[in-house]
């Protein structure tokens, strides 16, 4: 079976629906992440700030290791990624990391972008509404 890492914003109130329409289409879907909240790195950031850490060493401490190697993890195991627009800087990261790794990547834009970038042709496809991704992920993966 085909594990998919759904990449997104923790602010995306898509990114559950479009994950629950893939485990239908027979995805196995990796979007645990998605249940950290809407301001999850607010607080991350606002504690570090109290706790008197810099950008630096908020990024190794603890908390932030393990979020970051179970995210890792989970972007190791997958087969492929979804990058749901919009999306911040992890989000390219992340799809980027699963583009270096040699595995397909599609990223579905919630809108034209302003500004083009040619680099999104590191990516498997690019689409702009869930059928298209749909239909683009089955040319490559049938899940059944």
């Amino acid at each position: 079976m085909t594990s998919i890492y759904l990449i997104g914003s923790l602010r995306n109130p898509r990114i559950p629906l479009i994950g629950n329409e893939l485990r239908k289409q027979g995805y196995d879907l990796y979007d645990s992440w998605f249940g950290a909240g809407k301001v999850a790195d607010d607080h991350w950031q606002e504690y570090s700030n109290i706790r008197g850490l810099s950008y630096k060493e908020a990024l190794k401490d603890y908390s932030a290791q393990q979020v970051f190697y179970w995210d890792k993890h989970h972007l190791d195991r997958c087969d492929a990624a979804i990058l749901v627009m919009p999306a911040g800087k992890s989000g390219h990261l992340e799809l980027g990391y699963m583009s270096g790794s040699k595995k397909p990547t599609w990223i579905m834009f919630d809108q034209i972008p302003e500004r083009y970038d040619c680099m999104y042709n590191f990516t498997t496809d690019v689409c702009f509404s869930e059928e298209e991704l749909y239909a683009s992920l089955r040319q490559f993966y049938n899940p059944l």
